[in-house]
C-alpha cells in the first residue's frame, strides 16, 4: 500500500468499529463492506491526485471515501428488515438501505472520527442519483465517482460469480 495512503488511513483501518465492516456482505459474491470501502478510498485517493487537489483535499477525500459506507449494520439482516417494517408504501421505499445509508454513515463516521461538514456532506451524497442529496463539492463528486467505479466492478464480478454457480448446476464437470 502506498505510504501516503497508509498514513492518511491507518487510524481508521485499525479501528475496531471499522474492522467490523469485514463481516458485512456488500455487492454480492464474497465482497465485504470493508473491501469495498478500502477499494473506494484507493480510487478516490488516485482521482484526487490526478485532479490536482491540495494535500489537505486529498487527505479529506480519502478519509471520507474510506468511511462512505460506515453505516454499521448488516442491511441483509433481521435488524434492518425490522427497521423497514415500521414504514409502509412510499415511506418504506424511501427508507430502503440504498437511500438512507449515506446519511447514517455520515453521522456515525462524524461521531466516531470527527469529520468536517464537507466530508459529512460528501458521504451523505455518495449515492447520487439514488439519494435525495446532490454532491456539492469536488470531494463529494470524487467520492461518488470512485464509489460508482468500484461498485460497478464488484457487481460485474458478483454477476460472474453467480452465473458460474448457476451454470455449474446444469453443466456436468469435465471427465478426466
Amino acid at each position: 500500500m502506498d505510504s501516503e495512503f497508509e498514513q492518511i488511513t491507518c487510524d481508521i483501518l485499525r479501528d475496531p468499529l471499522f474492522l467490523e465492516t469485514r463481516s458485512f456482505v456488500h455487492h454480492g459474491g464474497e465482497n465485504s463492506v470493508y473491501d469495498h470501502s478500502l477499494a473506494t478510498a484507493k480510487v478516490a485517493f488516485s482521482l484526487a491526485h490526478r485532479f490536482g487537489l491540495t494535500d489537505d483535499q486529498v487527505r479529506s477525500v480519502t478519509r471520507a471515501a474510506l468511511l462512505h459506507d460506515f453505516f454499521g449494520y448488516d442491511w441483509h439482516g433481521d435488524w434492518f428488515k425490522g427497521y423497514l417494517r415500521q414504514f409502509s408504501g412510499w415511506q418504506r421505499f424511501r427508507h430502503m438501505h440504498a437511500f438512507v445509508h449515506g446519511d447514517i454513515a455520515a453521522d456515525r463516521a462524524h461521531a466516531h472520527f470527527g469529520l468536517s461538514q464537507r466530508q459529512r456532506d460528501a458521504i451523505a451524497s455518495h449515492m447520487f442519483p439514488l439519494c435525495f442529496s446532490v454532491p456539492r463539492s469536488t470531494e463529494a463528486w470524487i467520492i461518488t465517482l470512485a464509489d460508482k467505479i468500484v461498485a460497478s466492478r464488484e457487481m460485474t464480478q458478483a454477476a460472474g460469480y453467480y452465473a458460474v454457480s448457476f451454470f455449474r448446476k446444469f453443466i456436468p464437470a469435465a471427465q478426466e
